[in-house]
């Protein structure tokens, strides 16, 4: 079984023995073993539904530490439902598409992403991982000149810890309608609009029914620190990694087999890694898309070996976020 990558960089070795071959057969008919369950699929979100109730009924306490704790019992909570549109995303967290389906426009509107052009998107990403301007998701990463006012902002939210890019993130790749129009069917854009629509909708709807200021005490800094602590997941998968440039020509994408060396896991403690479906484990899971998160730790783990959160945040914040964003390893010397 041999696989040849048209337009294939210099250096890049994508052939495959017959012993690579063979094992590449064997991981795959192992993982296929893992098939979505529905207890699991309600248990965590039962977990993440727990959380955000316990935590909105804190925040209505007089006690200051009371209000705090729920602030980062929220925070959690929010992480939690971005992992849920994750995996719903991917028809993995339910056995049943349609509970996939409805957890997914949940998990979005919880999570701040419109269910329909997360779907489509993110599966893009995981078709066009390695080459990084067919990748919805990075191709506002491919060097370019930044205007000065573009590099005060990135310095300002980098030097600060403002969750800046957790932000850009979705407002351009989810939200912003003309851009999500270029990386999807025209058959899809009415659901799309529509989705984003309702959503803006029901936040309205929020907004004037329980009250800004209220609705800002309840969730606000919550929210807000989710956004700090999703920031960095989010960051790591693939940022700063060398990735190809299709540069407009007729290029194939890299099957999932070969997708490891664009994508980075990191080293967080096994509680978290549970808490988030081993969202960390971001290498096996781009080998193994159709596998569900919460049994990713029973495949053999990857070659690489994940770098410490604390380590990688270290080293990141060590060089201008500039270099940090529209460079790669190879270009900075930063080895992570």
């Amino acid at each position: 079984m041999v696989y040849d990558h048209p337009r294939k960089p210099r250096g890049q070795d994508v052939t495959h023995t017959a012993s690579n071959a063979g094992k590449t057969c064997a991981d795959v008919a192992n993982a296929l073993r893992f098939k979505p369950r529905n207890t699991m699929g309600f248990f965590h979100v039962a977990l993440a539904s727990g959380f955000t109730i316990i935590a909105l009924l804190l925040s209505r306490s007089p006690n200051q530490s009371a209000w705090l704790f729920s602030q980062m019992i929220l925070a959690l909570a929010f992480l939690q439902w971005f992992i849920l549109l994750h995996e719903a995303g991917h028809q993995t967290l339910f056995r049943n598409r349609t509970l996939n389906t409805i957890t997914g426009y949940v998990a979005g509107s919880l999570a701040l992403i419109p269910y329909q052009s997360w779907y489509r998107i993110h599966a893009r990403h995981h078709r066009w991982t390695g080459w990084q301007d067919k990748d919805a998701t990075t191709e506002s990463l491919v060097p370019r000149p930044l205007a000065e006012w573009e590099r005060w902002t990135m310095r300002v939210a980098w030097k600060f810890y403002f969750p800046l890019f957790a932000i850009v993130y979705r407002l351009t790749n989810f939200w912003f309608l003309a851009r999500v129009k270029r990386f999807t069917p025209t058959a899809t854009h009415t659901r799309i609009a529509l989705n984003l629509s309702a959503m803006l909708v029901a936040y309205a709807l929020l907004i004037v029914i329980v009250g800004f200021p209220a609705l800002l005490t309840s969730c606000g800094l919550g929210l807000y620190l989710s956004l700090m602590l999703q920031e960095p997941i989010i960051l790591s998968q693939h940022t700063h990694i060398p990735q190809h440039l299709g540069g407009g020509r007729d290029v194939l994408p890299f099957p999932a087999r070969d997708q490891a060396q664009f994508t980075r896991s990191l080293g967080v403690p096994k509680w978290f890694s549970a808490l988030i479906l081993h969202f960390d484990a971001h290498e096996l899971h781009h080998h193994y898309p159709y596998v569900p998160g919460y049994d990713l730790p029973k495949l053999p783990a990857p070659t690489n070996v994940p770098i410490h959160w604390l380590t990688w945040v270290r080293a990141i914040k060590s060089v201008p976020v500039e270099v940090f964003m529209f460079q790669n390893r190879n270009q900075s010397g930063l080895s992570v």
